[in-house]
């Protein structure tokens, strides 16, 4: 082969193999950037969450095409907040937050597709140890709650009214430091100060933390005491729905794998995977969180937030005097996505 057709030959095989690097790297831009993007707001950063951060760090919603930002919006009416205004996508929250705004007339109000919990995930922090607690030792006790109007604060009522607590005359509750504070506050508090209090109701890693630092006991599962509740869910605006039903059930999809590992690994399994997620608490800590949350049988097996379950959140909704009258559960739920979940 002479010398000119060699380079003929040369330059026609180089010309085929940068149009095929160049052919490949649009390619690969184009499966980076086909993910869809959504911003999912949580009520919380927490160990009680554990299928949702299996779910990211496994890659599960990239797998189902979807590049996911957390932002966490500490308290469910922040939450919601950024989900009306379109600062978020998907919101994660109490599902007692959908009913308020959906009482309040918004247009555009928020539809829950996908229920996670079933239980409470907060505990009852004594600053004494106790060896066989019975929740009518808090008549006459000062307790640091949550939000009023909030699922953990509702719960707690809930649970005190199921022993014969009235939690407005037996007992102080203190509902006005912000969420995430009151550990904090608990155990800054020395006894004589203003709002020195006997109890603290705690989510984790909080509750275990306390108790690791000698300042406070964990005696009581609100989980465990207050029975099956459907506790957090994820929505979306109605409006969402209309233009991203695909992406609703790839987000649904990804949870239902993540539900899946829980129910089925042991919690050191589970420690491992979600430790980037809890990066400031050690491995041993996360583990025996975990292992808390799986005994009490905090998550579920599926997705779906079935009627009975709503009917019950609109029961203690009643019950602490934050709802009138009932509304429709087709309004606000729609299993479309979790019953199709893979």
């Amino acid at each position: 082969m002479s010398k000119f057709i060699f380079k003929k030959v040369f330059s026609l095989l180089l010309c085929v193999i940068f149009t095929f690097a160049s052919l490949t790297g649009c390619c690969s831009t184009q499966n980076s950037s086909s993910l869809t993007k959504v911003t999912l707001n949580e009520v919380a950063h927490s160990i009680f969450y554990a299928p949702l951060y299996v779910a990211i760090e496994n890659g599960y919603f990239k797998d189902e095409g979807i590049d996911l930002t957390l932002v966490t919006g500490y308290g469910a009416d922040k939450t919601m907040t950024a989900l009306l205004t379109g600062e978020a996508d998907i919101g994660f929250m109490g599902s007692e937050a959908s009913i308020y705004t959906y009482l309040q007339g918004a247009q555009d109000y928020a539809v829950n597709f996908a229920q996670l919990t079933q239980r409470a995930g907060n505990f009852l922090v004594s600053r004494k140890p106790i060896d066989n607690f019975d929740w009518k030792m808090l008549k006459g006790s000062y307790v640091l709650g949550g939000r009023k109007g909030g699922m953990p604060q509702m719960v707690f009522e809930y649970i005190l009214k199921m022993n014969q607590i009235d939690p407005y005359k037996d007992l102080t509750i203190d509902t006005s430091i912000d969420f995430g504070y009151t550990a904090a506050a608990f155990s800054g508090a020395k006894e004589g100060d203003k709002g020195y209090s006997d109890f603290t109701v705690e989510f984790e890693p909080h509750a275990t933390a306390l108790e690791a630092q000698g300042k406070g006991y964990i005696v009581a599962s609100l989980g465990v005491s207050s029975g099956y509740v459907p506790y957090t869910a994820f929505c979306a605006r109605k409006s969402y729905f209309k233009d991203n039903k695909q992406t609703i059930q790839g987000f649904t999809n990804a949870l239902q794998k993540g539900m899946d590992y829980v129910n089925s690994h042991s919690a050191d399994e589970i420690a491992q995977i979600i430790l980037p997620q809890f990066i400031e608490t050690d491995i041993n800590t996360i583990s025996t969180i975990v292992g808390r949350y799986k005994d009490q049988e905090t998550w579920k097996n599926d997705l779906i937030f079935t009627e009975e379950s709503f009917t019950l959140l609109q029961n203690i909704l009643m019950e602490a005097g934050e709802l009138d009258s009932y509304v429709p559960y087709t309004d606000l739920v729609n299993n479309t996505f979790s019953i199709n979940a893979h």
